[in-house]
């Protein structure tokens, strides 16, 4: 219909029957506005819901991963998450025993929100969240694995000054074939300074194949032991208190270790450090964002096995390399700590 055609016509009188259908088709136009205005209201709040959903999603994901980022460290080096709660579930059943089960101990004591929520999930939800708990262990593992391994050439190379300087980006010409991390690496009852321990140990000759049965002279306060006393000295290495400094505070703390602590400083001297002096924040220590309080044996025995790798020559991160079982390893010191005799 033109324009003129809902106009009246020359003489002033309206043409029959055309304002009723314009009317409709004005009706027409606005109801179809209003609806299509409705529709877009309704999909721009159904948007907001999906993206706020989206954003809630995220924001556990990233939870789950920073909370999985402290297992690693300081609740089990090598179990995966799901395997400490079937073992605790086998041991209830069969048992009634929780107690004994250390591993998912430590893990709720560190993890205060897991058990409850675990139990309360959905499966589906409950399979994300170990599996993002999972990603999160992994990530920090590798990421301290990567720090130590530059880190430890620069320790090794300033306090021994070796012939050979150890290459930061050279981890196969580390291990025994070099003289200062072999030194290091040496089991604490042999002397790195004898040629035959030095060939036997290179040569894997009988009675000088280095296992995890041994403590490594790294772990001993100036890298020697008492014969007398294996214990003395012990986890007080610099190059030790070094690494777990440098993981659990931050690389410059590293550098203030005089060598002759107990390590109980890496956290009291730090506790407090969330803002500078200046009252300017700054970033947090692994300390702080995993609400670590103490030096712990399992910690101890995480950064002894970072370092232990960090010194090797092996390239890519297995628990076992050659005759050397990092599991073992990790558990010895563990052991010590929590299964000292008295």
């Amino acid at each position: 219909m033109t324009d003129t055609e809902c106009r009246e016509d020359d003489g002033g009188t309206q043409i029959e029957g055309q304002p009723d259908e314009c009317s409709q088709d004005s009706a027409a136009a606005a109801s179809l506005q209003a609806r299509q205005r409705r529709r877009i209201a309704q999909l721009e709040e159904k948007l907001e819901v999906l993206e706020a959903g989206r954003a809630s999603k995220e924001r556990q994901c990233n939870y789950y991963m920073a909370q999985g980022r402290a297992i690693r460290r300081i609740v089990t080096l090598f179990d995966n998450v799901g395997d400490l709660v079937t073992e605790n579930d086998r041991r209830y059943d069969f048992d009634g025993d929780e107690e004994s089960n250390v591993g998912y101990i430590a893990l709720t004591h560190n993890l205060p929100w897991f058990h409850k929520k675990g139990t309360e999930m959905e499966f589906d939800e409950y399979l994300h969240m170990m599996k993002m708990l999972w990603q999160g262990a992994d990530s920090a593992r590798g990421d301290d694995t990567s720090k130590l391994k530059s880190l430890v050439s620069e320790w090794v190379n300033r306090e021994f000054k070796p012939d050979n300087p150890v290459d930061p980006n050279d981890k196969p010409s580390r291990g025994f074939t070099n003289d200062a991390c072999g030194r290091l690496l040496c089991p604490a009852e042999f002397d790195w300074n004898n040629p035959t321990v030095r060939a036997g140990i290179r040569d894997r000759s009988e009675g000088y194949i280095v296992t995890d049965l041994s403590f490594l002279a790294f772990l001993y306060d100036k890298y020697a032991a008492n014969p007398d006393d294996l214990e003395e000295g012990l986890f007080k290495g610099r190059i030790l208190l070094q690494g777990y400094k440098a993981v659990f505070t931050s690389p410059s703390s590293a550098k203030d270790i005089e060598g002759d602590g107990d390590g109980e400083d890496v956290i009291r001297n730090n506790r407090l450090a969330k803002k500078s002096s200046a009252g300017i924040k700054v970033k947090k220590h692994v300390v702080q964002i995993i609400k670590m309080r103490k030096v712990t044996p399992r910690s101890i025995a995480y950064i002894a096995c970072q370092v232990r790798f960090a010194l090797s020559a092996v390239t890519s991160w297995w628990s076992v390399d050659g005759d050397f079982d990092y599991v073992q390893f990790w558990r010895t010191i563990v052991d010590f700590f929590d299964k000292a005799p008295g």
